[in-house]
């Protein structure tokens, strides 16, 4: 079922001849002199040549700009390819996310070309690693529901960075780390683009499985007769409106060596209708992404995973169809959630709370040091922060250092508030709680209703946690851009394995 393309990285320091690919790319900067051309392996004389042609070109060195021009003969490619980087103050430091933007842009129109030999300014091993990183993420399509289309071709396979520091010992792992989460994100994007008549719970729960194999994690997965008896009332009241039952898929990595205990929670709504309180015709074509949270903490996991990181790491995957039936859930219904809690359902359509609801209450029952849900979970997301940028919230250390690895991943994340006041607009006349409060505000609303069921710690205060909404990042409309693909996107894998890496290097 995850079936996407794996990229080969590699890096060469002096002969561009000895990567024998197919494409050559160089950056083309704006600066306040108009098109500049950056640092390259072209000849002097060549390079001063194309350099005096940008312009009669065309070539401005915007952002996503990319040109193909006939190959040289002293490079031994076939086409040359001018790509932009944006504006630019210097020809040599570019921030790793311009270098990782601009490659991957140039992967992913590069579809159909086999090879490609990548020459951005990259004189450092971090600088080298993002252009790879790039790389990887743009190497990305998924057809697995269409006729072939020779036009189209397949996705770059072979890329050979081009960089001074090649030679040193430390450039092969971050090139095999920036393989590894190209990997992990394109697994995601392939989840979430897989549609909804061939992705459900159950399926769902195999690709897990199948993506697990040969990797040192447990899998263990729910039914919804197990889920009965351990009281998932809100998996259970979500999914009832379907004929294929929920799941709740429990992914365990536990290596002798961990140094702290982590958990992950993610939304996995393989469609949402709205249940009874039933969206819109156009509010349902997008829906299949609904479970992109789960897809994210699942891939993240097994990023950690082949990377070796001493921590251990539970991935707890909330996988629910969300439909309308004579068996689905209503309006004023209450439902008795993992741990006993019980919540008055006033909205169906409000429904990835209530499968997120159990999966935290169980999390916290292993006590972790830190608890991280993530989840397409509000439209007052993208009413906040629009498509590009995700909303944490939740404990304020583990928010920051959220926001300081989503920084350094390349991710756009900001920090949101829980304003204690939205508390009470949760208050229900029969239950514990409501599944919906305080309209306006409702990213945050929907934050403090999942704060409930976050449970306490060995020290008896509540378990650091953060919320991570992705409702409008993770799934593109628009039309592609740098590495990222129409439809799926895989934002927040990335910013998962780095906050890992980095609360495993402040443990050390």
């Amino acid at each position: 079922m995850v079936k996407h393309n794996e990229i080969s990285l590699s890096a060469v320091s002096k002969d561009i001849k000895r990567a024998q690919c197919d494409a050559l790319v160089v950056g083309v900067g704006q600066s306040a002199n108009g098109p500049v051309l950056l640092a390259n392996p072209l000849s002097a004389k060549a390079a001063e040549a194309l350099s005096d042609s940008l312009g009669l070109l065309g070539v401005t060195g915007a952002v996503d700009e990319v040109r193909r021009l006939p190959g040289l003969p002293e490079l031994n490619t076939n086409v040359l390819v001018l790509t932009g980087v944006g504006k630019v103050s210097s020809a040599t430091d570019l921030a790793a996310e311009t270098l990782r933007r601009a490659a991957g842009s140039a992967v992913r129109q590069l579809s159909g070309i086999s090879s490609v030999a990548i020459a951005l300014p990259a004189p450092t091993v971090a600088q080298a690693a993002a252009v790879a990183e790039g790389a990887a993420l743009g190497s990305y399509a998924y057809t697995e529901h269409r006729r072939a289309d020779p036009a189209a071709g397949a996705p770059v396979g072979t890329v050979v960075v081009f960089t001074p520091v090649a030679e040193d010992k430390s450039l092969r792992p971050a090139l095999d780390r920036a393989a590894l989460l190209g990997k992990a994100v394109n697994a995601t994007r392939t989840l979430v683009n897989q549609p909804p008549s061939h992705l459900y719970p159950e399926s769902f729960a195999d690709a897990a499985r199948e993506l697990a194999k040969g990797l040192p994690v447990k899998v263990t997965v729910l039914d919804e007769k197990r889920l009965e008896k351990d009281g998932y009332g809100g998996i259970l009241g979500v999914g009832k409106g379907s004929s294929r039952p929920p799941r709740l898929v429990k992914v365990e990595y536990a290596p002798a060596r961990a140094k702290l205990k982590l958990a992950f929670v993610g939304k996995g709504i393989t469609f949402d209708s709205g249940g009874l309180s039933l969206k819109p015709a156009t509010g349902m074509t997008t829906m299949k992404c609904d479970m992109a949270g789960a897809a994210v903490i699942l891939n993240a996991l097994l990023a950690v995973a082949q990377l070796g990181l001493p921590v251990k790491l539970t991935a707890w995957l909330c996988l629910a169809e969300n439909m309308p039936s004579a068996t689905a859930s209503r309006p004023s219904d209450v439902l008795t959630m993992y741990g006993g809690r019980t919540v008055e359902v006033l909205n169906t359509d409000a429904e990835g709370r209530l499968v997120m609801a159990d999966g935290l209450a169980a999390a916290s029952e292993e006590q972790p040091d830190a608890i991280l849900d993530v989840a397409t979970l509000t439209g007052a997301q993208m009413i906040a922060l629009g498509n590009r940028v995700s909303a944490v919230m939740g404990d304020e250390g583990v928010s920051a250092a959220v926001k300081a690895a989503a920084d350094r991943a390349g991710e756009l994340f900001w920090p949101m508030p829980l304003p204690e006041e939205l508390r009470a607009s949760l208050d229900s006349q029969v239950a514990d709680l409501a599944n919906i409060g305080e309209k306006f505000g409702g990213m945050m609303t929907a934050g403090v209703f999942l704060k409930e069921f976050v449970g306490k710690g060995k020290d008896g205060e509540q378990i650091p946690w953060a919320h991570l909404d992705i409702a409008g990042p993770a799934f593109n409309e628009g039309s592609p851009y740098g590495y990222t693909p129409k439809q799926g996107t895989g934002v927040a894998v990335r910013t998962l394995v780095a906050y890992v890496e980095d609360v495993v290097a402040r443990a050390s």
